[in-house]
């Protein structure tokens, strides 16, 4: 079962749900007319309570705003009363600009407001998005248990660029994608798509891994080519580092293909192996710019117990605010034992410990564990 994306860990407060908070502004109003009565009358602490509104404003609705401002007012015409100064310019000066602050503040939360609710509409677009293209990966495939994690750079974006997807053969194997997108924006959800969706629609076939490889690179060429003027297709600006593998059920091994991407970690008891391939082809869309591309297939043990790493180069390129890369290959051994799901989960509050909530690039990470059959 994939884990969900950051942002839902997050805590759910937002302005318009902290009641308790009122106190604050409440607490200013009436410390304000005790204090102002109460001292000499050359002292005058009315136009502090312009305060109360303007604090209600990050916490509270337009309708706790505008109880607020019309509190603020009212504590300021009673200290014009009990001081007997309510007929003088300078306390009607007073009373309305707590009027004016008060208006304008709860306007700000009426706009607010609608802008809120058009971000809600349009993350629960997103989401349904998401759940269509980054489907979650399968808990349970042969031997083997796998766990998805996406984080997105954006706070407000549920995707980007990374992608991953699983398929599962006829012949008695996993295959397993995970790629990034050149770029970020629409133009690479649209191309994450593509290659997904190319994915899905072969993966699942007979043919070898190398074919697959050829037939992702055609179809994610084709789909980006397919209405440029022909002087401008020799320069493709679109393609995805890609890593394509191949899990027997019954041969302890992997097989895969890189694209550019970054290579999988094996974990195996307490040591950590990087798969290396021999071979890195050209990312997927440049493989056929020299003539038709041809992939190596590259095999490492796999076994009972180990713990396959992908991911992309926002875990490994993630930074602190002291410009310090995140140490990925020295912090998964520490949970080598923990079964995939734990394992991300751990991953991704270290991740984010590390550079403080604020990632520079989209992170995915897929977990593999090899069990008997």
């Amino acid at each position: 079962m994939a884990i969900r994306p950051w942002m839902e860990f997050r805590p759910s407060w937002r302005p318009g749900h902290a009641p308790a908070l009122m106190v604050i502004p409440l607490g200013l109003i009436v410390a304000v007319c005790v204090v102002d009565v109460l001292s000499p009358s050359h002292i005058h602490l009315g136009p502090l309570l312009v305060a109360a509104p303007a604090i209600t404003v990050a916490f509270a609705g337009a309708r706790m705003t505008a109880l607020m401002g019309v509190l603020a007012v009212a504590a300021q015409v009673l200290i014009g009363v009990l001081r007997g100064v309510l007929s003088t310019a300078n306390v009607q000066a007073q009373i309305a600009a707590l009027v004016v602050v008060s208006t304008l503040c709860v306007a700000f939360c009426v706009v607010r407001s609608r802008r809120e609710r058009q971000l809600h509409r349009v993350r629960s677009v997103a989401e349904a998005a998401q759940s269509v293209l980054l489907q979650p990966l399968p808990g349970r495939s042969g031997p083997l248990r796998i766990a998805g994690l996406y984080l997105p750079a954006e706070e407000e974006a549920d995707l980007g660029g990374d992608l991953y997807a699983a398929a599962r053969t006829a012949h008695h194997s996993t295959r397993l994608l995970i790629g990034d997108v050149r770029g970020n924006g629409l133009a690479a959800i649209n191309n994450a798509a593509l290659l997904l969706g190319a994915f899905r629609a072969a993966a699942h076939r007979q043919a070898t891994l190398p074919r697959l490889a050829v037939h992702l690179d055609a179809a994610f060429r084709w789909d980006t080519n397919q209405w440029r003027e022909e002087v401008e297709q020799d320069v493709n600006e679109d393609f995805a580092t890609a890593m394509l593998l191949d899990i027997p059920d019954h041969d302890a091994v992997v097989h895969l293909i890189a694209c550019g991407h970054p290579p999988p970690l094996v974990l195996h008891a307490n040591r950590i192996t990087t798969l290396v391939a021999e071979a890195s082809h050209l990312p997927i869309g440049l493989g056929g710019l020299l003539g038709t591309a041809e992939y190596d297939v590259q095999t490492f043990p796999f076994e009972v117990g180990d713990l396959l790493l992908l991911y992309t180069d926002g875990v490994i390129e993630a930074r602190n605010a002291e410009g310090v890369f995140y140490p990925f290959a020295e912090r998964v051994p520490e949970w080598t034992k923990e079964d995939p799901e734990e394992l991300l989960r751990l991953l991704r509050d270290d991740l984010l410990a590390h550079v403080h909530g604020h990632l520079n690039d989209d992170a995915a990470v897929v977990a593999i564990r090899r069990l008997a059959v």
